[in-house]
């Protein structure tokens, strides 16, 4: 039977990769869900015949952020579970990273949680019910190069989540964060192109070296896999399971 009959959930940045594999998992356990991000049209009538609602709010704005909760607790009649994964990334020395993507990512990446956090807070304080989730990443416990502002917010996900989780330690709340590795989303798909297209090697090599240097299972970890364990996460059994980070990650943290 599914677990989730009668919540309601906002998942962000849930058009396509890791998002809609969240949204999509916690659907077929029979929650309502309001799908958010970008896409062109026929992608986005697509997604509206599989989802009852839909919001295209802009993240990098506090208003728009609250919005999206306002919305999702109008259509749905409320918001249960939280899932906070829209991001964005930038590659550059820290010498010559620009500053408005600087502003850009903390705004997405780390902001936007924190605002719709403070948005819905109340009302599962209300229900005395709710379960949130921050899809961090492995760079918000260990760091690489030429990604500042990515780890840092990813770092502050991590320290958001900690906070969220003692202010709410004695409710029927919870929130924790999920810190996966190298998931082949367009994010990441990117990163594998401009790799292959500055050393002259095929997209598949490309993948190949990029699993090598961090992730010692050499396996993406998908999409499907991360929304069964944001499932769990929402289910009674995990009940106790508050502030933490849980790597999805073939290993790359246990080295």
């Amino acid at each position: 039977m599914p677990t989730l009959n009668g919540k309601r959930a906002v998942v962000t940045g849930s058009t396509s990769g890791i998002g809609l594999g969240i949204a999509r998992a916690l659907a077929a356990q029979g929650a309502k869900v309001m799908l958010n991000g970008f896409g062109d049209a026929a992608l986005l009538d697509g997604l509206r015949k599989e989802f009852p609602a839909y919001h295209g709010a802009d993240l990098s704005k506090p208003e728009e952020v609250r919005e999206l909760i306002r919305e999702a607790t109008g259509k749905l009649g409320g918001v249960d579970i939280l899932v906070n994964n829209a991001g964005i990334q930038h590659t550059a020395p820290i010498e010559t990273f620009p500053a408005e993507r600087w502003d850009a990512i903390l705004a997405i990446n780390l902001s936007s949680n924190f605002h719709a956090i403070q948005a819905v807070l109340p009302q599962m304080r209300e229900r005395n019910w709710g379960r949130i989730i921050n899809i961090a990443s492995t760079h918000g416990l260990v760091a690489s190069p030429q990604k500042v502002a990515y780890i840092a917010a990813k770092h502050g996900v991590v320290g958001l989540t900690k906070v969220v989780a003692l202010e709410t330690a004695t409710t029927g709340i919870t929130c924790n964060a999920i810190c996966p590795g190298w998931v082949l989303t367009p994010l990441v798909q990117k990163q594998v192109d401009a790799r292959a297209a500055q050393q002259n090697i095929p997209v598949e090599q490309a993948k190949i070296d990029l699993l090598a240097e961090k992730q010692p299972s050499r396996q993406f970890t998908t999409p499907e896999q991360i929304g069964a364990l944001a499932v769990f996460l929402c289910s009674e059994a995990a009940v106790n399971i508050r502030g933490a980070a849980l790597p999805i990650d073939g290993a790359w943290t246990a080295q």
